[in-house]
């Protein structure tokens, strides 16, 4: 056989290799989206976090699928601190394809875009390295990277999880946050396009890459902050190597284009911010939901207080390597790889550069800084060291298998490698796999959805969210969202906005829904009727939604509203 032939039987070999590793990983990440969202014996169904954080996007998606910058869980207020860039995308979707949001919300964007990163990382990789057992380990690492929380709970209780026992989510959840997954693939795309740029610095690609890295502060501004960190560090030592501005330019560009797209929703964002250093170390101790060590939490923290540095200091470096290695699991692999460049620094290029501000960014915020509302939401800048991470394990491990000569060497690492990696992929998958999810939208309440998105545009005005009674509650799964947590299902599937709804995002992007709120309570426990007559009307609430059993003291006549709609669940009122 001819060496011609024998190359192109590797190459196919490989090939298939390949775009199976890329269908086996957008499979299992699709597991997690496609069954939400979808009508089933007992309502539509919601798995995971979907219950809260899709019905989120899709209320924001159908707002914008209109024209209009109002929040959706807040009539009257314009939209605020928040980036719209893939509800924007989906909105015009929607628009153009006429295919129900919550379809392509959950069926059909989340595949593509793991379609997409899994090519984009295999294409940068092999760009980059000139590797093809480098790009497809990076490949599998994007996919299948996993946390050690799997080996903590083994040995705890005999059983595999703990997926984000150390804080962070793992590869296997990245669609549920399809933003961060959509910033994934536009970093890797600019990545690729940088590569291209610095053989041919053309002012038209200029521009694209600008485009791309410049709006990624509307999709993830996580994604954008570290972006334009990797860019400005790689410019500043590209220029005094070489002096050259090729990559200086590119961080203008992109600066300028994040400018303008970010300041006009997110004017006040750095209210937002709080320094808080090592909450997470300290969290991830003490709460049980975490990795829980009680006794050093306390001693940790008590040292800190105390200020007793002299053990406090090695009491939080300890934690932050449980909360690193622990994160990281088999992707700690790269540490060899980023020594070997730090200590040949003078040959580093600027894709590595990049890389590492990235993930070392990553690491950092964290570390120091907090959300006011949500504190947890800045984990999400270690999400990117993770997937950085994970694309510079797959680089050493595809360039250390290249280099073995013995096939049972490699078959060990390999094995080694997937016995590691996978256990948190397969439990967490389980989450999704059952028929019952955790949430759902009755029957009855899809019909009255239904019917209230057919009515004239209009506020909304529902029953504020009764936490206690949710808990006190308990029903079986799945639970009526409205006995699950303060969403925004009304707005997303009603398709108005709604005068107060999903407290938690109001929460994250800085509203004073407290007010609001106590002004609703006063309005249901009113004998005023004046009083609840003006409140209606001066807020321009056309349309009243309640579960039957939720009312107000005074009827419905005397608060000036005509039932429209009513069956077996839910009565809907407008107001005269």
């Amino acid at each position: 056989m001819s060496k011609k032939v024998l190359k192109r039987f590797y190459q196919g070999r490989h090939s298939f290799h390949y775009w199976a590793l890329i269908l086996l990983g957008t499979l299992s990440w699709s597991v997690t989206m496609v069954k939400s969202g979808l009508v089933y014996f007992f309502g539509m169904g919601f798995w995971g976090p979907n219950g809260h954080d899709g019905v989120w996007h899709i209320a924001l998606i159908n707002q914008l699928a209109k024209g209009s910058l109002e929040m959706p869980t807040f009539a009257g207020e314009q939209l605020k601190n928040y980036h719209v860039g893939f509800d924007a995308l989906l909105a015009i979707i929607h628009k153009v394809t006429t295919i129900p949001v919550h379809n392509l919300y959950f069926q059909i964007i989340p595949p593509l875009l793991a379609l997409l990163i899994g090519i984009l990382v295999y294409k940068f990789v092999l760009l980059w390295r000139k590797s093809k057992s480098a790009a497809f380990w990076a490949t599998f690492f994007i996919y299948f990277g996993g946390s050690f929380g799997w080996l903590v709970t083994l040995l705890r209780n005999g059983e595999i999880g703990g997926e984000s026992m150390f804080w962070a989510q793992q590869a296997i959840s990245t669609l549920i946050n399809p933003p961060f997954a959509l910033s994934i693939v536009l970093m890797f795309l600019g990545l690729i396009l940088l590569i291209r740029y610095k053989k041919s610095a053309g002012f038209r690609l200029l521009v694209l890459i600008s485009l791309i890295f410049g709006s990624l502060v509307q999709v993830k501004v996580y994604a954008g902050i570290l972006s334009l960190g990797g860019l400005f560090v790689a410019g500043i030592f590209e220029y005094f190597r070489k002096k050259d501005f090729i990559i200086l330019k590119v961080f203008v560009g992109s600066f300028l284009t994040s400018l303008l797209l970010y300041i006009p929703l997110n004017k006040f964002s750095s209210n937002l911010i709080v320094y808080r250093p090592f909450w997470f170390l300290e969290t991830m101790m003490g709460l049980t939901d975490r990795f829980y060590w009680p006794r050093f939490y306390e001693a940790m923290v008590n040292y800190r207080l105390g200020n007793i540095w002299i053990k406090a200091i090695p009491a939080y470096l300890i934690a932050f390597l449980i909360f690193l290695v622990g994160n990281m699991g088999i992707r700690i692999i790269k540490a060899p790889l980023v020594i070997r460049w730090l200590r040949d620094f003078k040959k580093i290029r600027v894709t590595e550069i990049f890389l590492l501000v990235v993930i070392a960014g990553g690491v950092v915020f964290p570390m120091f800084f907090l959300q006011a509302g949500t504190p947890w939401n800045t984990i999400q800048f270690f999400y990117y060291s993770l997937v950085f991470s994970g694309v510079l394990a797959g680089v050493f491990l595809g360039e250390w298998l290249e280099e073995q000569k013995g096939s049972k060497k490699k078959a060990l690492a390999i094995g080694s490698i997937l016995l590691l990696t996978l256990p948190i992929t397969m439990a967490t998958l389980k989450h999704y796999l059952p028929a019952r999810p955790p949430a759902k939208i009755s029957h009855e309440e899809l019909e009255a959805l239904s019917f209230l998105s057919e009515q004239p545009d209009g506020v909304v005005l529902t029953y504020p969210f009764d936490r206690a009674a949710a808990e006190a509650a308990k029903p079986k799964p799945p639970r009526p969202l409205y006995l699950y947590e303060s969403t925004a299902y009304v707005s997303a599937f009603g398709n108005k906005p709604v005068y107060l709804e999903d407290e938690v995002n109001l929460d994250i992007t800085g509203y004073d829904w407290r007010q609001r709120r106590k002004e609703v309570e006063n309005f249901l426990d009113s004998l005023d009727h004046a009083g609840v007559w003006s409140f209606l009307r001066e807020n321009n609430i056309t349309y009243v939604y309640w579960i039957k059993g939720q009312r107000a003291r005074l009827g419905e006549g005397q608060l000036g509203m005509t039932r429209i709609f009513e069956n077996l669940e839910v009565d809907i009122y407008k107001v005269d």
